[in-house]
């Protein structure tokens, strides 16, 4: 499974962006599906994440101000984040944990290639 993840920029404090990342090739199921972020000089660290159920889960920093959804149609997980504030800045990963045979239990986790979030104080 590859991600393809768009739709960083800059952006001024208090404004929007909305990331896309879509997950192609083969899988038997793609599972949860999520954001993880690392700004600079900093470790990566968790955002949001979206089971194939839909259930979600956010990191206390964002839980108000981002929205995680997913089109399963679409294989396209997307990270709506509102209010942001310059602590927000970083390169954003997203990420798919994935099957490639019915009844296995063993997952595989793809990583898209990162896309900069920039805001401007």
């Amino acid at each position: 499974v590859q991600l393809q993840a768009s739709g960083g920029g800059l952006v001024q404090a208090g404004g929007s962006l909305r990331l896309s990342c879509a997950a192609s090739g083969s899988a038997f199921s793609i599972n949860d599906m999520g954001w993880y972020r690392q700004a600079p000089g900093k470790q990566r660290s968790f955002v949001t994440r979206i089971s194939g159920d839909a259930s979600m889960l956010y990191a206390d920093s964002v839980r108000s101000r981002f929205t995680i959804a997913r089109d399963n149609a679409k294989s396209t997980v997307y990270l709506q984040m509102n209010s942001l504030e310059p602590e927000d800045t970083a390169v954003y990963y997203c990420y798919a944990d994935f099957t490639v045979r019915s009844g296995s239990a063993v997952q595989y986790r793809s990583w898209g290639q990162g896309t900069l979030v920039t805001v401007s104080s």
